[in-house]
């Protein structure tokens, strides 16, 4: 008579190791994710002392609609994109100042909540246009550096 359990065992052996190998990757991913999250962080807060240092100054942040309409929000900051949808508060927080349409934000103002910041900014975006954090918190700190000049 045939022992019919040894492929079901196999089966499942398959299995239990598959399950430890994804569980293993996705540990990995969120280990590189959070050391990509800790790094932009340093770079940001190196940012914004360096900002209240000597400019630029900080404006009050919208966000905006998929529609295009913008609310109000109750921080401050500095926009990182020409689209200001990316945005960096005073306290150092990275937003996505995107919101979906809503009458009670065009009431009372949105209130995005911050986000894990990346060290490529739009990075895997559709449209393509991603850019290091790096470059565009050196290109706010010298875009005011330049004005300053220029007016001094």
């Amino acid at each position: 008579m045939a022992d019919n359990s040894r492929p079901e065992a196999s089966g499942e052996q398959w299995r239990e190791r598959r399950a430890r190998a994804v569980a293993h990757h996705g540990a990995e991913l969120e280990r590189r994710r959070e050391a990509e999250a800790a790094q932009a962080m340093s770079l940001i807060a190196d940012f914004v002392s360096a900002a209240r240092e000597s400019g630029p100054p900080a404006a009050p942040l919208r966000a905006r609609s998929y529609t295009g309409r913008t609310y109000r929000t109750s921080l401050r900051g500095w926009y990182l994109d020409s689209a200001r949808t990316i945005a960096i508060s005073e306290a150092g927080e990275y937003y996505s100042l995107l919101v979906p349409p809503s009458a009670r934000s065009w009431l009372t103002g949105a209130a995005p909540a911050p986000q894990r910041p990346r060290l490529i900014v739009g990075e895997g975006a559709r449209d393509g246009e991603s850019m290091p954090l790096a470059t565009l918190l050196q290109r706010l700190l010298s875009a005011s550096t330049v004005r300053v000049r220029r007016s001094g």
